[in-house]
């Protein structure tokens, strides 16, 4: 799961904290080895170099997993490291569409999206690329049970949630990325993503909340949490 930036120095601070992406890292490790099992099919909406679809093969290597990557190299990486997996050269969006504009951030991939968004290095390396767009529903086969879906797309979260509303009728268990710096330069806003997932009958949760099986959070405490800056790695479960 990658970093987000806010626009105050105080919060900035708080998302350059190496050890917290360490710990949300090895919580998504943690939900994944409890939820995907032999079976079902998991998905990694922005593979980047593919670190959560190893962890999606190790779970369950008997299944046909997903991984979901627009940038052509890191497409062609996670495709030669695990075989077994449909990797899918695309940007997720609301609805499929011809191919746009993508922002490749050469010195940071990590941070490449659909828009530019807030960067924590000065002078990053910038490369306008063009890329397909197309919607999780159109990808998943009709017949697969998803039970896991990792979104991690430097602020175009909604588009991908606008484009999985069959995908979402599953309720898997999401692991999602949302923070000021990206979401906000989509103009999205957490209470807008909170009643998608509440229209699934989904709950949001921090990572550490679900996994200690602590009370989930109302609309108004995850708004309070994106605002914040204090987390920008959620959950959201049956």
């Amino acid at each position: 799961m990658g970093e987000s930036a806010d626009n105050s120095q105080a919060d900035q601070s708080d998302h350059l904290d190496i050890p917290q992406n360490h710990r949300d890292d090895e919580w998504t490790r943690e939900i994944i080895r409890r939820v995907v099992a032999g079976g079902t099919v998991a998905v990694d909406v922005g593979a980047n170099v593919g670190d959560v679809t190893a962890a999606l093969v190790e779970a369950a290597p008997e299944s046909q997993h997903i991984a979901i990557e627009p940038i052509p190299e890191l497409a062609a990486l996670v495709r030669e490291r695990f075989p077994s997996v449909v990797v899918h050269e695309a940007a997720l969006a609301a609805e499929a569409g011809p191919d746009v504009e993508f922002v490749h951030v050469v010195s940071n991939p990590s941070y490449s999206g659909l828009r530019e968004r807030r960067y924590d290095r000065p002078n990053e390396e910038l490369q306008r690329i063009r890329v397909r767009t197309t919607t999780l529903d159109s990808i998943v086969p009709e017949d697969a049970h998803v039970s896991f879906v990792k979104i991690d797309v430097e602020g175009g979260e909604l588009g991908v949630l606008r484009g999985a509303s069959r995908v979402l009728d599953q309720r898997p268990v999401v692991v999602f990325e949302h923070g000021l710096g990206a979401a906000d330069h989509y103009g999205t806003e957490p209470a807008t993503v909170f009643e998608i997932f509440d229209g699934k009958g989904l709950k949001v949760s921090g990572l550490d909340r679900y996994l200690d099986g602590k009370p989930h959070y109302s609309k108004a405490e995850f708004e309070d949490e994106f605002y914040s800056g204090r987390r920008w790695n959620f959950v959201a479960h049956p």
